[in-house]
Parts: C-alpha cells; sequence; structure tokens
C-alpha cells in the first residue's frame, strides 16, 4: 500500500512537473517576442507602409492584408464545412462512402502548408491564371483550412444531446426543420469558438501564402474603394504580402537598415491578434452559451 502511494505520487508530481515545463516554454516564448516588440509597437508602424532600404517603415499594408485574406478565406470555407458537417453527421450514413470522405479529411488536415501553397501554385496562380494575387491565396488557405474547420463543426454538432433530435422530429418536425431551428442554434457558441480558433490558426499562416498571395505589397489608395482598380485594398486580383509572410521575408532577405525591429514588431502584433482570437472564442462561447441555454 505505502509503495503504491508513492508512485502515484510520483506519477502525479511528474505530470505536474511536464505541464509546469510546457508552461514556462509557452511564457518564456511569449515574453521574448511581447518584450522584444512591444517598445517597436506606435500608431505609425500599424498603418505605416513598409519601407526596403530605409528606416521608419510600417506594417500597415500587410496588416490590412492579413485581415482582407482572412475574411475572404472564411467567407469561402465557412458555408462548405457547415454544409459538409452537416451532412456527415445529421444525414450520411455510416458505410464505406463517409468513411472515405472522412480519411480524406484526415489526411488533407495532416498536410503540410507548404504543400497547399505549392498546390495552390500550381493551380490556382499557373493553372487558372490567377497569378499571385488575394483570390489565389484565399482559394489556398481555403483548401488549408476546411478540413480542420469541418471536424470542428462536426465535434459542435456531436455535442448536442439526442434528445434535442428526437424531440423536434417528435413534434412534427422534418431533419432539416430540426436541425434548422434545434440543433445547430445549441451549437451555436462551440461552432463560433471552432470558427475563431480556426481563424487565428489561418491569419498565422505564411507557407501557403508565399507561393500563392505572393510576397510583394504594393502600394494602395485606401481612398479608392473601387475592387476593379489595381491601387484599391479590396482588389482581390492583386498581390499581397501578408503579416506572417512579411516577417518570413525580412529575415530571409534582411535588406532593411532595422530589420530585427521591424520583424520584433511584427511578429509581437502577429502574437497580440492571435491571442485576441483565442480569448474572443472563449468570451463569446461563453456569453453565448449562457444565453442560448438561459433562454
Amino acid at each position: 500500500m505505502h509503495k503504491a502511494k508513492l508512485q502515484n505520487k510520483i506519477a502525479i508530481g511528474s505530470l505536474y512537473g511536464i505541464s509546469g515545463l510546457v508552461v514556462l516554454i509557452l511564457v518564456a516564448l511569449l515574453g521574448y517576442i511581447l518584450v522584444s516588440g512591444l517598445p517597436q509597437l506606435s500608431w505609425h508602424f500599424l498603418t505605416a507602409p513598409a519601407k526596403a532600404f530605409l528606416k521608419g517603415g510600417g506594417v500597415g499594408v500587410q496588416l490590412f492584408n492579413s485581415f482582407y485574406l482572412l475574411i475572404l478565406a472564411m467567407l469561402i470555407s465557412f458555408p462548405i464545412a457547415l454544409g459538409a458537417a452537416i451532412y456527415l453527421y445529421e444525414y450520411a450514413k455510416d458505410n464505406w462512402m463517409t468513411s472515405a470522405v472522412r480519411t480524406a479529411i484526415e489526411i488533407l488536415s495532416s498536410l503540410p502548408s507548404v504543400v497547399v501553397g505549392l498546390f495552390g501554385f500550381l493551380f490556382f496562380v499557373v493553372k487558372l491564371r490567377l497569378g499571385f494575387s488575394i483570390l489565389s491565396g484565399a482559394f489556398a488557405l481555403t483548401f488549408f483550412n476546411l478540413p480542420l474547420l469541418t471536424r470542428s463543426i462536426e465535434d459542435s454538432l456531436r455535442t448536442v444531446s439526442e434528445n434535442q433530435r428526437e424531440g423536434g422530429l417528435a413534434l412534427g418536425l422534418s431533419r432539416w426543420e430540426t436541425v434548422n431551428k434545434i440543433i445547430l442554434p445549441a451549437a451555436v457558441p462551440s461552432i463560433l469558438t471552432g470558427v475563431i480558433l480556426s481563424a487565428g490558426r489561418v491569419f498565422g499562416e505564411a507557407a501557403a501564402l508565399i507561393y500563392t498571395a505572393g510576397q510583394s505589397a504594393p502600394a494602395l489608395n485606401f481612398a479608392d474603394w473601387n475592387p476593379f482598380n489595381i491601387s484599391s485594398p479590396l482588389n482581390p486580383m492583386r498581390p499581397a504580402e501578408t503579416l506572417a509572410v512579411h516577417i518570413w521575408k525580412i529575415n530571409s532577405e534582411g535588406i532593411m537598415p532595422d530589420a530585427k525591429a521591424i520583424s520584433s514588431g511584427s511578429s509581437a502584433v502577429l502574437v497580440i491578434a492571435i491571442l485576441l482570437f483565442n480569448f474572443a472564442a472563449r468570451y463569446l462561447g461563453k456569453r453565448l452559451y449562457k444565453r442560448l441555454t438561459s433562454a
């Protein structure tokens, strides 16, 4: 008995030690990025365009490109992922076909992002002749994000009790009415959490965009909102260097006199944005869950 208690204490202590080590590494990494990057942040840094051979550039265009690409990618991938998840969990029978689809989703979700980027380059940039553009990057990010988002939404639907489905059907509702009016509202908090978390993952992606959205950020006229003009921020056919790609490019080329300061500041902005995505997911998920369950 004494030996069993001793082994139990050692096991618990080991788990606490491993957990503490992971947290310590995470805190040290985030602390280093924020401590070195926060002093570089200013309104000028967040809004000014980047400079290639001069000091004092910013990340305004890259930051806008990151959010624009994120919005387009989510607008494309979310309806597809929602429809696929509803079909797989609510309608599809458990047979070889659904098994093959789930296997394909697992394989796609495990692909390295650079492979997705090379596929996007060959198919969207070269084959479809979209060139290095925001649209090519958004399609590549859709392939990158779709498997994980589909699985996340399917898991959200799985959390809804079967009693609610049976209750809807017992009231005379059709399968679609049950899903639309009962299941989806109950799963909204979990779905929203998964969407925001996947948005944070997409926001920090670089490898898939190097070969699709491009590595240049042309000067934009933020007074021109005509999406057909090449200088318009909303033009989906222009190349768009994102914040993550900008960090990679700075550290690989090093042509800026203040490359280290720009890289540190950009990394801090990227980390803060991803942290905000995660906190927003938890906050909105809890608020929606309380509101829907109290109603």
